[in-house]
């Protein structure tokens, strides 16, 4: 690891939570450069719900480099991006009866953040916007002052401008949040200027798995209905199947006026999509650019993944493999009810919170060292985040959460065994 930690910035992150240089992937699993294998439940943070090197993906790449397809177009007209176009319109809109236009903005789900917010600003003519507490969307200046994460927002460089956050469904336990957000929009004294748009994720992810029902969901958009304020729905990290349907917001019956979508959407490739009802799309041509606004590559993985929406078997799936997860879950706090854990989730995004300091992350780094890929969330680390590839095996899911069981007792046993050790200082002293 020594190139890494003399060549590359400080900033980077995953690489210190799991210290193996990884040379080749498929399906679910990692394996390094001395070919040790790993179970991936982190799937990129979400960019792999369809696994690593997907089949589809990689014969559909081959073929068109090696024809000599167009690799960068800006915003041309291709053939990858047209049957991307028809493809995404003809298996996930029309069936939905969904009418949006789709933009490309830049390849990340910032980019994608940041569009949206300057768009709904444009449209309504109205700078405030309304996000939600635990809230993330992004680091760059416009997404990150809609984030909610303390240690993302440095004083130095965070813009608050324009940004008020409303309490998330549950965040005051069973006090109704939207009814809240109601008042304040009523109330001409109340200090709430009149947004342009509320965005929010329907499960909060990095946040701690935090998730919204759908009464709550039905409520917001009620209430942005009333207001005349646009209805931004975040799905970066949890559409492309993650909580079962394409979108999250489905099973909520709700009609966002603008979604994002990024991560998953490209196959694992950079990709970044903002859906707007037709009426919203008020841009004039060359108002909102990029570089890489739209990738040929992404399109054509894309399009092969798309298929997996042509049925609702992928649907039916992750609904099977949650009852496993969840099943297994709720042994695990029963096995170790003294730590007061909780889950919580919806799909194939599952939460175990642990309140202890620090434990998630000595979990987290013992599954590593047993063979698993794990990522934590929450304002305090202190949830692990089960983000395993929808397309997981049964078996190795279940082989994955073992190691979850086995790490939680391995750390458990070091940590009273560190306790006796100070008692039997201690008592010598």
């Amino acid at each position: 690891m020594k190139t890494f930690k003399n060549l590359e910035s400080e900033v980077r992150s995953y690489v210190r939570s799991f210290p193996a240089i990884f040379q080749r992937a498929k399906g679910a699993k990692l394996y390094d450069e001395q070919d040790n294998e790993y179970i991936d439940f982190f799937a990129g943070a979400g960019a792999l719900n369809y696994g690593h090197n997907n089949p589809l993906v990689s014969e559909a790449l081959i073929k068109y480099i090696q024809n000599d397809g167009i690799i960068h177009g800006l915003d041309k007209a291709t053939t990858a991006k047209k049957e991307f176009l028809e493809t995404f319109h003809n298996i996930i809109l029309e069936p939905r009866y969904m009418e949006y236009k789709i933009q490309f903005s830049g390849p990340t789900g910032t980019d994608a953040v940041e569009t949206a917010l300057k768009l709904a600003r444009m449209v309504k003519g109205r700078s405030n916007i309304i996000a939600f507490t635990n809230a993330f969307h992004g680091l760059t200046m416009g997404s990150m002052a809609i984030t909610g994460n303390a240690f993302y927002r440095d004083e130095a460089f965070i813009n608050r401008t324009n940004v008020h956050f409303a309490p998330f469904d549950g965040y005051y336990g069973e006090a109704d949040t939207a009814g809240y957000l109601r008042k304040l929009l009523e109330d001409t004294s109340s200090g709430l200027d009149l947004p342009a748009a509320m965005i929010l994720e329907t499960v909060q992810a990095e946040g701690g798995v935090n998730i919204a029902s759908n009464q709550w969901l039905q409520d917001i958009e009620q209430i942005c209905r009333d207001f005349d304020i646009l209805l931004i729905i975040d799905d970066i990290q949890v559409g492309n199947g993650r909580t079962g349907p394409f979108f999250s917001f489905e099973e909520a019956g709700i009609n966002p006026d603008i979604i994002t979508l990024s991560k998953s959407i490209g196959g694992g490739l950079p990709l970044a999509i903002i859906l707007m009802k037709n009426q919203y799309d008020q841009w004039k041509p060359g108002e909102h650019t990029g570089t890489f606004r739209g990738n040929n590559l992404a399109f054509v993985a894309s399009t092969k993944l798309l298929s997996y929406w042509e049925t609702d078997n992928l649907t039916q799936a992750v609904h099977y493999k949650e009852e496993i997860l969840k099943e297994k879950l709720n042994e695990i706090i029963g096995k170790y009810d003294n730590l007061n854990a909780s889950i919580r989730g919806k799909g194939l995004i599952y939460g175990l919170q642990i309140p202890l300091l620090g434990f998630c992350s000595e979990v987290s780094t013992e599954a590593f060292n047993q063979g698993l890929l794990i990522e934590l969330a929450g304002s305090n680390d202190d949830v692990l985040k089960f983000l395993p590839p929808l397309t997981i095996e049964k078996e190795l899911l279940i082989d994955g959460l073992k190691i979850i069981d086995e790490s939680i007792e391995t750390v458990l046993n070091e940590r009273e065994s560190i306790v006796e050790g100070n008692n039997h200082d201690s008592e010598n002293n």
